[in-house]
């Protein structure tokens, strides 16, 4: 009853939220150019097909982004069979929910006041107050798609939360995070870097500089899979008595090499597609410094691995194409293409080194990787703009030029960024643990989280399908039933215990009668 309780309290809160920022913005019918024939213009003109063939990149940047949602769910292969569907649940809804927390709330507090589309206009420095459910003046070609292409950067930020609270995470407690992160803690640092909020107009070098999202994206949905994760705990049977730290293996490798290759493949629209415009032709080193710092990330595990082990291990391969991907995300725009090799084979390094600072020193379990991924290597790329930023684009001077102010703006960008995202998530999952019941059950957690919270396992067992012994699988399955039947008989007949409903457990165990109490009947 309590958690039924709880649930509905966390629903009425979101709905009542959701009609505040309906209540806001409706009877505002007045459009700025909702056909686009304004924007392009009455006839074919050369700024008309300027501005179509800048939508059209734009667009495709956005598609990409989106497909990177697949690759996110294939990364739950490093998760068990047992609780993949729910983890997969977690990603799709990411994108499904999340994007209409972005609608409602985020986008407006995100862009107001940055005037970069029509209906953008009113915002402080903290803050945005325009653009809300895209109504208004904000009901034009060019914001709209604004919206689509910014909206899917959202949806990846609480996608990497996921990762590294996967396989003990309760439903509940995942949407209350996701409508805070795509409504709330996003935006807000999103404005104050890409809305033209105070850390943007910083009086050293060029400001902060950000170009797809080191530390908009990766830093802060890094930090809060760190926060999150310490405060969940670890997986049952992760750490030992003594600390030590047990593998707990994924069940699906293929999943994880498709997924990281799909990610790669999204992120030519992330970095690429962020110029907004396919006329501005340094896409062309954009798209190259970020394929270059992956594939400097992945070979440099490879041989890191084959040396330290003696195996060619393809779990962090993977993970080291990723940890250049984030790295290169922000200096991607400003480096040129030996830059990106360094930015690659040091993210891979710091990928590696921070998986055993989380993993054996902080007693974190994080199962995707996602702390070592985003958060390492989305605060190492945001000091590599400031490190290697060769002026050859907008004005943005690194060290590597003479001049430190860059690097200064980006630390001061970066600390503000760890910061805003260790307060909001620590306060909010520690909330959500005393007063929403943040895990499941240790049944749940031991049985899987696929079959109790969604009612289906992500493989359903087909009938014919025999274990290694060569006994049907169904056949097996009867006979643990049969058994459990027969032990659940026997203790209810023991007169030393009693039934009782473990909170714990969540189902009714019989329970040893503790010494000079009756038992109840």
């Amino acid at each position: 009853m309590k958690d039924v309780s709880n649930k509905i309290k966390a629903g009425l809160w979101l709905l009542l939220i959701t009609i505040g920022a309906l209540t806001l913005t409706l009877g505002n019918v007045e459009a700025s150019d909702p056909t686009g024939i304004a924007t392009y213009g009455a006839s074919d003109s050369i700024a008309g097909l300027k501005y179509a063939v800048n939508f059209s990149w734009t667009l495709l940047g956005a598609f990409l982004v989106f497909i990177m949602q697949a690759g996110f769910a294939l990364l739950g292969g490093f998760l068990r069979q047992k609780n993949m569907l729910s983890y997969m649940a977690h990603c799709f809804i990411d994108a499904t929910f999340g994007a209409m927390v972005f609608y409602f709330l985020g986008f407006g507090l995100m862009f107001g006041g940055s005037k970069l589309a029509p209906g953008l206009e009113n915002g402080s420095s903290i803050f945005g107050c325009d653009g809300f459910m895209l109504m208004g003046k904000s009901y034009d070609v060019q914001t709209i798609m604004l919206w689509l292409f910014q909206m899917v950067f959202a949806t990846k930020t609480v996608s990497i939360i996921a990762g590294a609270v996967a396989e003990r995470l309760k439903f509940g407690a995942y949407l209350t995070y996701s409508f805070f992160v795509c409504g709330i803690i996003y935006p807000i640092y999103g404005h104050w870097v890409w809305g033209g909020g105070w850390l943007s107009t910083l009086p050293f070098g060029s400001g902060v500089k950000d170009f797809a999202g080191c530390a908009c994206v990766h830093t802060i949905g890094g930090i809060l899979a760190l926060v999150g994760a310490w405060v969940l705990g670890p997986r049952k049977g992760k750490y030992n008595p003594d600390g030590t730290a047990n593998p707990i293996p994924g069940h699906n490798m293929v999943f994880v090499v498709i997924g990281t290759i799909l990610l790669a493949f999204g992120w030519f629209g992330f970095n690429a597609g962020s110029t907004l415009a396919a006329t501005d032709l340094r896409i062309s080193i954009i798209a190259s410094n970020t394929f270059i710092a992956a594939a400097a990330g992945a070979s440099i595990m490879l041989f890191y691995t084959w040396a330290t082990t003696g195996y060619i291990d393809v779990a962090f391969i993977c993970n080291g194409a990723l940890a250049g991907l984030v790295a290169i995300t922000a200096p991607c725009a400003y480096v040129a293409p030996w830059a990106a090799v360094v930015i690659g084979v040091l993210a891979g390094l710091a990928m590696r080194g921070t998986v055993w600072l989380v993993e054996i020193k902080m007693k974190i379990d994080d199962p995707l990787g996602a702390v070592a991924v985003h958060a390492a290597n989305g605060i190492w790329g945001m000091l590599a703009v400031g490190l290697f930023a060769d002026g050859t684009y907008g004005g943005v001077n690194g060290l590597i030029t003479g001049s430190g102010w860059q690097l200064l703006a980006q630390f001061i960008g970066t600390v503000v960024a760890i910061a805003w995202a260790f307060a909001w998530g620590f306060g909010l999952f520690a909330i959500m643990k005393y007063h929403l019941n943040l895990r499941v059950s240790d049944l749940v957690e031991s049985e899987g989280l696929d079959t109790h919270i969604h009612g289906s396992p992500c493989y359903p067992v087909e009938s014919g399908l025999v274990t290694l012994s060569g006994i049907p699988v169904e056949e097996v399955r009867r006979e643990e039933e049969v058994q459990m039947s027969l032990l659940e008989r026997a203790m209810s007949m023991d007169a030393t215990r009693e039934k009782i409903y473990s909170d714990k457990l969540g189902r009714w165990v019989y329970a040893l009668v503790k010494p000079g109490k009756t038992p109840k009947k």
